[in-house]
């Protein structure tokens, strides 16, 4: 059984649920692909820079929240979750070659709901509801942002990079 396969109890998960959680024990780092399959895949994503990528959303939305930036977020554009480059690659490339594994939909579904999330924390932000906001980015949206961390880390990890 493969990386994807064993990362989850996925069966005991529902992974479109916001309350769907893991623990390390769940983790079974092995990706079973050739190397040949592996190199072209990363080929497809750098995921150094989706993770680079995704931790500085989570940057932007903190200085937001601090009064640090003076960038003005849109809460339609971010909670769009196929326009980053994670995104993109999640509904193109990397459902054509890793979507029938299990815990892929999960990685998509952490991935939505963190945008989800996101776009709340700057619409309640914008609607001088600072408290709620900061509240939301450290509760549930950084929960989501560790899930999608985590399982891009982990495919890294199972691709020997």
């Amino acid at each position: 059984m493969g990386f994807f396969s064993r990362l989850f109890r996925i069966k005991e998960q529902d992974p479109d649920s916001q309350d769907t959680t893991w623990a390390m024990e769940d983790n079974g780092s092995e990706l079973v692909l050739d190397a040949e399959y592996a190199a072209t895949l990363m080929t497809e994503i750098d995921i150094d820079a989706a993770i680079a990528s995704h931790e500085g959303w989570r940057l932007q939305l903190q200085d937001m929240v601090n009064h640090r930036s003076q960038e003005v977020m849109r809460p339609e554009r971010v909670c769009r979750d196929d326009r980053c480059d994670l995104g993109r690659w999640l509904y193109g490339t990397g459902r054509v070659r890793l979507g029938h594994y299990p815990a892929f939909g999960m990685l998509v579904a952490r991935h939505k709901y963190f945008h989800q999330q996101a776009a709340e924390v700057v619409t309640l932000f914008q609607a001088g509801e600072q408290q709620k906001a900061v509240q939301l980015l450290n509760s549930s949206c950084r929960h989501a942002s560790n899930q999608v961390l985590l399982l891009l880390k982990e495919l890294k990890r199972g691709l020997g990079r």
